[in-house]
């Protein structure tokens, strides 16, 4: 199933918003269009703060570090409590939220005593409209880890 990259009649909040939820759909989905089209370009970065301070820059290295590590597990990430910080007509705009995220090793989802990692956390995200498209896109995003259950080697890239 694919999940298409624009909606219709989406208001200037909910356009917004959708910025955030294009992210965490393509790292469900593992969808490197929906990915791509969530964030700004190679000026994006994404800061993770948890047990370290995790910093990447570019939506290159976004892709290849988090995308190829995320993207392939069974994962569900859940956005709540959004605020929308904007100005009429502004083309910038800043985006709180919490997010709760469970991640299995690929194809071990469904496996009710198998390892998972559950994660919540606050993501905060500044926001660009895109002009090439009309879309608003993240140029940046920070997370920050609250608290985390299960199995953290979950979580570790395979060697």
């Amino acid at each position: 199933m694919s999940h298409p990259l624009t909606l219709t009649s989406l208001t200037p909040r909910e356009a917004i918003t959708d910025a955030v939820y294009r992210a965490v759909i393509s790292f469900d989905s593992n969808d490197v269009s929906l990915f791509n089209s969530a964030f700004i370009g190679e000026d994006v970065s994404m800061e993770v703060h948890g047990s370290d301070k995790r910093v990447v820059q570019g939506l290159s290295n976004i892709r290849t570090q988090v995308l190829a590590q995320v993207g392939p597990m069974d994962t569900s990430h859940i956005i709540s409590n959004v605020r929308v910080d904007v100005k009429d007509g502004a083309d910038t705009a800043s985006l709180t939220c919490y997010a709760l995220a469970q991640h299995c090793p690929p194809g071990r989802g469904m496996e009710l005593n198998g390892p998972k990692y559950l994660g919540a956390g606050e993501y905060w995200a500044d926001l660009l409209r895109d002009e090439s498209d009309g879309l608003w896109k993240i140029k940046k995003l920070v997370i920050r880890v609250l608290w985390a259950q299960g199995d953290y080697s979950v979580m570790q890239r395979p060697s």
